[in-house]
């Protein structure tokens, strides 16, 4: 009985611990969110190597994802994208938890790693795949990124107007892989063009 009784114990102690470390955040795999309600984000702002490299290093952004959004071409390879024919904006799609992060921290990210007022382009690389989008995925983020342009708009922030638009979000196609992490797999911190 008594080594069926430390057995038990032993058990109880590392729930408790497991627990513990959850509530910490600790072991926790970063695309799992687990106990937690994480949500999703999606902006465009020029090339998605530099923009997913500053979305990656925001406390409570647990997972980020480089892909093609806002077209009309289903499944886009990145040189069809590059085509300029597909309608879509190269995008990074965000899984956050909001308990951590809020989406008004997103915005402030998104306006500081991009020129919003450029239409259709980022420095040298040119083209509607290159257009500045909050793709919103409620009616709460859409009132926020509104307010956000517009609070934007009335400070003056900017030279000249904000041609941002704010859609809603739609299918998300993952880009090849060797998009991901672009910059992080190649050690550098920024992309070369900003």
């Amino acid at each position: 009985m008594r080594p069926m009784m430390k057995s038990i114990a032993v058990a109880m102690s590392l729930a408790l611990a497991a627990t513990t470390a959850l509530a910490a955040g600790a072991g926790v795999p970063k695309t799992k969110g687990v106990g937690r309600t994480m949500e999703k984000a999606t902006f465009a702002a020029g090339c998605f190597w530099g923009v997913e490299a500053a979305f990656r290093q925001v406390k409570g952004v647990v997972s980020t994802e480089v892909g093609y959004t806002g077209g009309r071409t289903k499944s886009p390879s990145y040189e069809e994208v590059c085509t300029n024919t597909t309608g879509h904006a190269e995008a990074v799609e965000v899984t956050y938890d909001p308990a951590r992060v809020s989406y008004e921290r997103l915005l402030e990210v998104f306006w500081s790693n991009h020129d919003p007022t450029t239409r259709d382009r980022q420095g040298p690389d040119v083209g509607e795949q290159y257009r500045s989008a909050i793709f919103v995925h409620s009616p709460e983020q859409e009132k926020e990124a509104r307010e956000s342009i517009a609070k934007l708009e009335a400070a003056h922030r900017f030279r000249r107007p904000i041609v941002t638009q704010v859609v809603p979000a739609g299918p998300f196609y993952r880009a090849e892989e060797y998009h991901q992490q672009y910059l992080e797999k190649r050690g550098l911190s920024t992309c070369h063009i900003h």
